[in-house]
């Protein structure tokens, strides 16, 4: 039986320190036996976090990202298991007992619970990406087939765990929160540091599935409420994506197909929106094809 009652939980901290003193705050607040050792990894943040009582603070000179951010917290890690949390998240007085208690049966795995955002849930459980399913969902003309079951799932989301009852077994969970054993994360070399922003959550459960045997684990609660971009830069969070798409295809799978296939989506899309601009709609069909080109280049640039 695996152990479940105490955990290390690593928040990555950078940006504002309010939505990350609000969570410890939360942690500090829960219910039930279970010695919960709570540690700050500040990624070199322009506002340095506040030392602060009843939290580990260790700090990075470099801002890394990310995953350096979680490998630099995980190094201070002194329990079997461990925790990741978004910094922009709020939980429940209960959410570690229920979270604890939902993972024990599955031990050891990664576990990860349902997320809300602005009161919707989120599709958490996702699909190991493909070059069709990144390619697609560039795609302008497929774009009000959001929400459609069988558009998510050729995108790469897990539809049948969707607002599921039971725990289901996924390829992947989104990395707002993630359980894991603490040896098994070490023992593959933790996150790779090589993705700044995006994909280092799928790569690291990839990783751990395959070398390690874990299976990836999404239960039905408890829940979870996240912000959503609340510790990232909107302006550059669509770089951040590609870039890390690119280097996710070339560890896993390799060759031009990504970049080919992202740059005939451009090619499509600007027709698509030059001939709804012509009906009227305020569409920069050229400015945003302009802009893919450029992504898709930089992404094929740095994809090693």
């Amino acid at each position: 039986m695996f152990p479940c009652d105490a955990v290390s939980v690593v928040i990555p901290h950078y940006g504002d320190a309010e939505p990350t003193q609000a969570l410890i705050e939360q942690l500090r607040a829960q219910s039930g036996d279970v010695d919960i050792q709570i540690i700050v990894a500040d990624d070199c943040s322009p506002n340095p976090f506040p030392q602060t009582t009843g939290c580990d603070v260790v700090r990075r000179t470099v801002n890394g990202g990310f995953g350096a951010a979680v490998n630099t917290g995980v190094n201070e890690a002194r329990h079997d298991l461990t925790l990741v949390l978004n910094s922009d998240v709020e939980i429940a007085p209960t959410f570690i007992t229920e979270l604890l208690a939902g993972a024990a049966p599955w031990l050891p795995a990664v576990v990860g619970t349902v997320v809300y955002e602005d009161g919707v849930e989120r599709c958490v459980g996702r699909n190991w990406p493909t070059t069709s399913s990144n390619v697609l969902e560039t795609l302008d003309p497929f774009a009000r087939l959001h929400g459609v079951m069988w558009f998510e799932n050729r995108i790469g989301n897990d539809v049948a765990s969707w607002h599921s009852d039971e725990p289901e077994i996924v390829d992947w969970l989104i990395g707002v929160s993630m359980l894991f054993p603490t040896a098994d994360f070490r023992a593959i070399g933790g996150m790779d540091e090589r993705y700044f922003m995006n994909c280092e959550e799928i790569d690291l459960q990839r990783r751990l599935h395959e070398q390690r045997g874990l299976p990836v684990v999404l239960l039905p609660g408890p829940r979870i409420d996240h912000v959503g971009g609340g510790s990232s830069d909107p302006a550059r969070r669509t770089g951040w994506l590609m870039d890390a798409r690119f280097k996710y295809h070339e560890k896993w799978n390799g060759g031009p197909g990504l970049y080919a296939g992202l740059l005939g989506a451009a090619a499509v899309n600007l027709v698509w929106n030059g001939a709804r601009s012509l009906t009227g709609r305020d569409i920069d069909a050229v400015g945003k094809f302009k802009t893919q080109l450029v992504q898709a280049n930089h992404g094929w640039k740095v994809r090693t």
